[in-house]
């Protein structure tokens, strides 16, 4: 391994910071043992992750069974689909009528049945470690594409973190701008920190830009480690662009979808209440109507989340509370990106924790069940109208075609154009694989 001048300069510049040669050469060494692929946008050029956090029963979604004796079946009957054979649970008739579009794996392996670390493996694709924090899907992609048309790269509606799934090892300016409001209150939605504040004039702001930037370049010049003030600085700029740039305020802006459309999301419909106040078809309505403005206008990660799916008990009525919101917004937005073109360079996905127990409990619900569950997909670049995988009769164990979540993730990456076997540097000069032991379901891509 040889090194040039500059190099020596360099290692001469890090012991001021206490950084010795022999630190250097570790350094250098371990990046050369780093395993580095060049990401490459493929067909998913976008994704919009929906999650529904508690766990959702595929009996009562995407996989129910008929056949089974009461007690394992469930309280509903079934959606029948385009696909011959195939159907959905009878709470799901909208999606049902446009499988056709989508991509459904129902054979998913999940690991520990508890909420919190259930959700980190299923948003960062990782098992909770005590050693170190994994980052999640859309700041792996936040850290490989950057922001496109303005908008920051990766957006949560409301807000983005769960399961302390965040930016993990990587830096924090990969982190989610999360909206801060509900897009359910329809046109008087407004997102956090948009617009300047009372009395600040656009020339004052750019002045008082222009002053920052002066100072934190002079901090730069002068830290030997500057990385948390380039962090703050691209918050400043991304802050910035996004006053600054009428396109990128219009694209928050859901006054500028008709009401029609609005009403065919769910605004103004299925009006049981849910959480903070909002009816439920205005929870999901809005919030997926949002993604899809904001993917539309550039932005490549979109998380969302809507219900609340923890069903221990009574699980016949939450589930006619909640899943009809849930089922129209979802069938709405797949074939709103389909009409306008989108769907096939935007890649939906359903996240949920795990799956429920196969047998009714005594409360008349389901508990935590994580041996085989399903995930619903769609666009990006996958087969259209494809049931992938199956639970055995009672949906206990997987009968055809396992799916460990370390597949789903690389087969989501792959679609992204992100080598999952690709190693990120960790603190510690430790290089870490995206996914696992992750391999592409070849399958699942048209």
């Amino acid at each position: 391994m040889s090194f040039s001048r500059r190099e020596f300069i360099r290692v001469g510049s890090l012991a001021i910071g206490g950084v010795s040669l022999g630190d250097f050469f570790r350094i250098r060494s371990a990046q050369a043992e780093q395993k580095w692929y060049e990401s490459k946008e493929n067909t998913a050029k976008s994704v919009i992750q929906i999650v529904c956090g508690g766990g959702i029963a595929a009996q009562e979604s995407w996989n129910p069974k008929p056949e089974a004796p009461l007690e394992y079946r469930g309280p509903f009957g079934v959606s029948k689909t385009p696909i011959p054979g195939m159907v959905l649970s009878g709470t799901m008739p909208a999606c049902a009528k446009i499988a056709d579009k989508m991509s459904i794996v129902r054979s998913v392996i999940g690991s520990v049945p508890d909420h919190g670390i259930a959700q980190y493996h299923m948003l960062t694709g990782h098992k909770v470690s005590t050693a170190i924090k994994h980052p999640s899907v859309g700041s792996v992609v936040n850290h490989e594409f950057g922001s496109r048309g303005g908008l920051p790269a990766y957006i949560g509606i409301p807000h983005a973190e769960l399961g302390g799934a965040g930016t993990g090892y990587l830096s924090p300016k990969y982190g989610a701008f999360s909206v801060g409001g509900d897009p359910a209150s329809g046109n008087n939605f407004q997102v956090r920190d948009l617009r300047l504040p009372n009395g600040v004039e656009s020339r004052d702001f750019n002045t008082r830009r222009s002053l920052r930037d002066i100072v934190n370049n002079e901090f730069a010049r002068l830290e030997v480690d500057p990385a948390p003030l380039e962090t703050m600085d691209s918050f400043y700029q991304q802050a910035y662009t996004m006053i600054s740039s009428p396109a990128v305020r219009d694209a928050f802006d859901l006054s500028k979808e008709p009401d029609e459309l609005k009403q065919a999301y769910g605004f103004g419909r299925f009006l049981e209440n849910g959480h903070y106040g909002q009816p439920y078809g205005a929870q999901a309505g809005m919030r997926m109507m949002l993604a899809r403005r904001l993917v539309e206008a550039g932005a490549r990660f979109v998380t969302l989340n809507f219900g609340a799916w923890d069903t221990h008990t009574q699980i016949r009525e939450a589930y006619e509370k909640q899943m009809p919101a849930l089922d129209n917004a979802i069938a709405t937005l797949i074939t709103d990106l389909d009409d306008r073109g989108l769907l096939d360079s935007t890649l939906v996905w359903v996240a949920s924790e795990f799956g429920r127990t196969p047998k009714i409990n005594p409360s008349a619900g389901r508990d935590h069940w994580s041996r085989v569950f399903s995930i619903p997909l769609a666009g990006g670049g996958l087969k259209r109208g494809m049931f992938y995988g199956d639970s055995d009769a009672t949906s206990s164990e997987p009968s055809k075609n396992p799916v460990p979540l370390a597949n789903l993730h690389a087969t989501l990456y792959d679609l992204i154009g992100i080598n999952s076997d690709k190693e990120l540097m960790a603190p510690g000069d430790r290089p870490i694989e995206i996914v696992n032991e992750g391999k592409v379901i070849k399958d699942l891509i048209a």
